[in-house]
């Protein structure tokens, strides 16, 4: 266990009572800001996340060369230039332990003329990376493995040119792997089909998100799956126009503040919550009054009010696997058990958050059970102590929920919450009306 303890997440001392912006969407900010690197004409993205992860985009796409400025609170994008006749000079991309740069980006490298190495924190070098490697070597990229076979470091040896055609992918860890090879169909030499073969596909939701970006930008795409339950998508080359683009706010990021409501016997609004999206974040307003919550709209928010109850729930969060850390912490403060199901993948994530879950659930006092695919969690007396964050951002905003009713939650490395929040301290603090500091610039 880290000794550096850094954070005591404050005790509510009464109901909770705001209306909360959250930043822009991380995934959507990620897709956005790739497609407007490889488009035909400038773009404008209002809106967009300024975290640890958007700006390890913003540096890898400018590596690549592409041309990012804020000007008027926007963020614009010139796109890269098409690649020169001679390699360029070899460049290397930190991807940091963002999961869009690491998986989204290599594909973006083949257009690339030159060779692009890509490396990461230390967590990035655990998490599954073959399906990448498998996409690439597909479509004629030469591919170089510097460590272990399946993860970074690996360099890229681009081509300037994709082959699209016809690809196989096993996405059974990650919707990522699907997502990164769709998100540049549009630049490849003929139209992609894209098959996943594997266990599972989890997180759905995200692929989709990819699927509507894409239609947005005018690039023709369709999913089709067939009666054995196969997956295949189909982009055809052709433009990329984004014009002008308002990123909707992260409604993942907005389920601390909203768990907030519950634990407190409070009242949550969270500003501009889109009629229609396809987030996984829009889950929590079944999952929440599923748990005991009072979910309702008002103009263009979303309201969640705590009832005093707060109930387990069994739910299989495969489309939605990264509401579990939130999901997980109103579990051990809930009356009742909770399972938690479909979301096995998760031990791939920024780390083995299934592991990391249990673990410090444990320690705080719930009976956390680790099943083959989920999490079964028995509430208990509760008692402040170190909770480690394991270098995750949604382990820290879940230890701060505990921290609502249980004292002395010491949160260590609160910091990493600038992965997707970069002021997530300073708005929990304001939430519960204390003093709040200044948020993240580009």
């Amino acid at each position: 266990m880290s000794s550096e303890v850094l954070w005591t997440a404050p005790v509510a001392q009464g109901p909770v009572d705001a209306l909360v912006r959250v930043p822009g969407s991380k995934s959507l900010t990620a897709r956005w800001m790739l497609l407007a690197a490889i488009a035909d004409e400038p773009t404008e993205l209002r809106g967009a996340l300024v975290s640890r992860d958007t700006r390890l985009m913003r540096d890898a796409l400018e590596r690549l060369g592409a041309v990012l400025s804020v000007r008027d609170g926007a963020l614009h994008v010139t796109p890269i230039p098409p690649p020169a006749a001679e390699p360029a000079e070899p460049i290397e991309i930190n991807a940091g332990l963002a999961g869009t740069v690491m998986r989204f980006v290599p594909l973006l490298a083949a257009l690339h003329h030159g060779d692009v190495r890509f490396t990461g924190d230390t967590g990035a070098l655990l998490r599954p990376m073959s399906p990448v490697i498998a996409v690439l070597r597909a479509q004629g990229i030469e591919v170089t493995e510097h460590g272990e076979p399946g993860h970074l470091p690996f360099t890229v040896h681009g081509t300037g040119r994709l082959a699209g055609g016809r690809v196989v992918v096993d996405a059974s860890d990650s919707s990522q792997f699907v997502s990164n090879a769709l998100l540049v169909a549009a630049r490849g030499e003929e139209d992609l089909e894209l098959v996943h073969r594997g266990a599972s596909l989890p997180s759905l939701p995200h692929i989709e998100m990819t699927m509507e970006t894409l239609a947005e930008v005018g690039v023709q795409a369709q999913h089709e799956v067939d009666p054995d339950g196969q997956h295949t998508w189909r982009v055809a080359r052709g433009p990329i126009r984004p014009g002008s683009i308002m990123v909707e706010p992260d409604l993942s990021n907005a389920g601390p503040f909203l768990a907030a409501a519950m634990v407190t016997e409070g009242t949550i609004a969270i500003a501009d919550w889109p009629e229609r999206t396809t987030q996984p974040g829009d889950a929590y307003r079944e999952l929440l009054e599923k748990m005991g919550a009072e979910v309702w709209r008002e103009d263009d928010a979303i309201c969640v009010g705590g009832t005093g109850t707060i109930m387990g729930i069994d739910a299989d969060l495969s489309r939605t696997g990264e509401l579990t850390p939130t999901i997980a912490a109103l579990a051990a403060l809930a009356e009742t058990p909770s399972r938690l199901r479909g979301i096995g993948h998760l031990r791939g994530h920024e780390t083995d958050r299934l592991r990391a879950l249990s673990t410090e659930l444990t320690r705080i006092g719930a009976t956390t059970l680790e099943t083959e695919d989920g999490l079964e969690i028995a509430p208990g007396p509760l008692t402040g102590t170190v909770f480690e964050t394991y270098e995750d951002h949604r382990m820290a905003t879940a230890a701060a929920i505990i921290g609502l009713l249980v004292p002395d939650v010491r949160v260590v490395n609160v910091e990493t919450t600038q992965k997707t929040l970069p002021d997530f301290v300073g708005m929990w603090l304001s939430m519960l009306h204390t003093d709040s500091p200044a948020g993240g610039t580009w």
